[in-house]
């Protein structure tokens, strides 16, 4: 023992030297390996523009997708420095893409505002790439300078004359690094690229895709007024008119941007120096005290509220807000390396400031939106409180039908959340074959009579008398409204199983509103999933030889018959071109299931149930703005949005796949 003891030396301590350590643990810099960490190398560089621009020093950048499967990025700002830095002894530019923590935002001179916190960036998307180009336009000079995973391989030199000025950084990913994708994706940058632009005003940023031909540019000289209106977009707005502020407190700057529409739910979109901070923060806390207290006193002032009515609850306030927080300071401190919080007290103070100022001056200014600002909220007050009444009705009546569970929930035995599954299933006839076919220990079975009420334009009190909703509520164990809490949630796998026809897709579309609006949470969790039926069941044999084999779709059936004929030719097999083309596969019949009723239970279980076999889609946000605008589209009373969309993509549907 003391042998091996006395064998731990300094020979064991690895040194990592350079971005040896970006390569080594590149999760630790980037987040992931796949496709977030991929398109976050995009960011990285281009974050460095958006600080130029923020600190009014550039009013374009550029991004492009090139054919080679390299991205190129390009402002028009001050260029990065090419002089000898006085620690490294190396250029400024190959300081700033060679050593961690090496940029303009460590100190004085470089940025009074940044988003890149830990100033990491530029090195790091050098170290996670196999080749990088760097140019930088400045004094009338052409800078160029290239590496490979970090190291320098073409020295810093001047091959031009230029009367540009800026900086041009070209990228492409290590697959080695990116073993899952080294493709970058154009939405991706686009929607980037929309979001940039909205919270820097006056800034143009062009996005192109050579492999397709794609290309935008996006410039919103109303900035985050801009950035409301798009968020409002086929809502129905209180007023035409967006409350706007931007006001410098101290060494900060706080901008905020409000309009109200008739919806139930709230958009809050915060951030601070251009990061979105999704789990809120300072801001947030500031903005909603000071527009609880103003709204609440505003009410009281003008007789909006009755003497003996309580004060209006933020959560009546915040129904049908639409609402974007941009503070920019010297030093944020965000919790954690996903920047998803806000943490500097000081904000909470300037925001709440400025809100409470210039939102009372507005109110006071436009008495007409402030009667309906006000009148809205009264209502959602009301809704609340027969909300709670409908909620306490229903945890009654619930006391009696033991442990709160629904009558007609078929649940699993198991207690360990982590393997536990539960089957929302369109009727009774497919549930009967579900609750007989399933694994009882893990999957539970909850079945739906007809159609769920549509959330999108009902409150909870109107929710809470629908049966099949409350039935669904009480079985997840989440509870609802106030009361949410995905801690309770009793299942791992949350799985809709409806018929694969117009009926059924419109059943998960009514539950997948009613999770994205009430229960976004438990989506964004990753427990929610679509099940896949098969459509079609190929047929061979009879009996006890009779087999089946499953296709969920016309373009695997058409696979699956065509390498079938195939394999018979070659096995010398001769295929009669006349008879039908399963025939000719080897199959006996063609079976189409209209609906999972027709299914029985040992069918269901193999094709649907079966963890071996099935296949289930998971539901996620990618885009909660795009998310929330077609949900508003497609459930929301305006029939007119609704018509436009179903025109617009008419002509993209083929009648041949449509079975009538």
């Amino acid at each position: 023992m003391a042998d091996k003891a006395n064998s731990y030396d300094s020979s064991q301590i690895q040194v990592l030297e350079g971005l040896e350590p970006v390569r080594k643990r590149p999760g630790m810099y980037i987040g992931s390996t796949g496709y977030d960490g991929l398109h976050h190398l995009i960011k990285e560089i281009a974050d460095n523009s958006i600080d130029e621009a923020i600190a009014g020093y550039c009013t374009k950048v550029e991004i492009t997708i090139l054919k080679d499967g390299g991205c190129r990025v390009t402002d028009n700002g001050r260029g990065i420095p090419v002089d000898l830095h006085p620690k490294t002894h190396l250029s400024t530019l190959e300081t700033v893409l060679t050593v961690l923590h090496a940029g303009g935002k460590f100190g004085d001179g470089g940025y009074k505002v940044s988003s890149g916190l830990h100033g990491v960036g530029s090195s790091v998307v050098n170290a996670l790439s196999t080749h990088m180009v760097a140019e930088v336009y400045r004094d009338g000079k052409i800078n160029h300078i290239e590496f490979d995973t970090g190291k320098t391989v073409k020295p810093l030199e001047v091959t031009g004359k230029t009367d540009k000025r800026g900086t041009s950084i070209t990228f492409y990913p290590d697959p080695t690094i990116f073993k899952e994708t080294t493709t970058f994706e154009y939405s991706w940058v686009a929607n980037y690229a929309r979001h940039q632009a909205y919270l820097t005003k006056g800034i143009l940023i062009a996005v192109a895709d050579e492999r397709s031909g794609e290309k935008e540019s996006f410039y919103f000289e109303g900035g985050i007024k801009s950035y409301v209106k798009r968020l409002n977009n086929g809502k129905e707005v209180l007023s035409d008119d967006i409350f706007y502020v931007e006001k410098q407190i101290e060494d900060s700057e706080v901008e905020i941007a409000v309009q109200y529409n008739d919806s139930y739910s709230e958009t809050m979109k915060p951030f601070a120096n251009n990061v979105l901070t999704p789990d809120g923060g300072m801001h947030v806390v500031g903005f909603r005290t000071a527009l609880n207290r103003t709204i609440n006193d505003y009410a009281r002032k003008n007789g909006l509220l009755k003497e003996k009515e309580d004060n209006l609850t933020g959560d009546d306030i915040k129904e049908g807000l639409t609402a974007v927080i941009l503070v920019k300071l010297p030093d944020p401190q965000f919790e954690g390396q996903t920047k998803n919080k806000l943490g500097n007290p000081e904000v909470r103070g300037y925001v709440d400031k400025v809100m409470s100022e210039y939102f009372g001056y507005y109110l006071e200014e436009n008495p007409q939106i402030a009667k309906k600002i006000v009148g809205k909220a009264t209502l959602a007050a009301r809704a609340r409180k027969a909300a709670r009444a409908a909620r306490d009705n229903v945890i009654r009546k619930g006391a009696f039908e033991g442990l709160n569970l629904p009558s007609k929930l078929a649940d699993c035995s198991s207690r360990d959340r982590s393997e536990c599954e539960l089957f929302i299933v369109e009727g009774n006839s497919a549930a009967g074959s579900a609750k007989e076919g399933r694994n009882p220990k893990i999957q539970a079975i909850l079945p739906l009579r007809g159609k769920v009420l549509n959330t999108e334009r009902a409150r909870l009190d109107k929710m809470l008398a629908n049966q099949e909703l409350v039935s669904l509520i009480k079985g997840l164990g989440v509870g609802i409204g106030e009361q949410f809490n995905i801690d309770g949630l009793r299942y791992d796998k949350i799985v809709f199983m409806t018929d694969a026809d117009v009926d059924g897709l419109h059943i998960a579309t009514l539950l997948m509103t009613f999770f994205f609006r009430y229960m976004p949470e438990v989506i964004e969790a990753g427990h929610v999933y679509l099940a896949k039926p098969p459509l079609f069941g190929l047929i061979k044999g009879t009996g006890s030889t009779r087999k089946i084999d499953y296709v969920y779709d016309e373009v695997a059936l058409e696979k699956k018959i065509n390498e079938k004929i195939e394999e018979r030719k070659k096995a010398g097999t001769k295929v009669d071109e006349n008879q039908e083309r399963f025939k000719q596969a080897g199959y006996t019949a063609q079976q189409r299931f209209k609906g999972l009723g027709e299914m029985d239970a040992k069918q269901l279980w193999e094709t649907t149930m079966d963890p071996e076999n099935r296949i289930l889609v998971q539901v996620h946000i990618d885009d909660a703005e795009k998310a929330d605008a077609v949900f508003t589209k497609l459930m929301g009373d305006q029939v007119d949005l609704r018509k436009n969309f179903i025109q617009a993509g008419a002509a993209s549907v083929n009648l041949d796949d449509l079975d009538f």
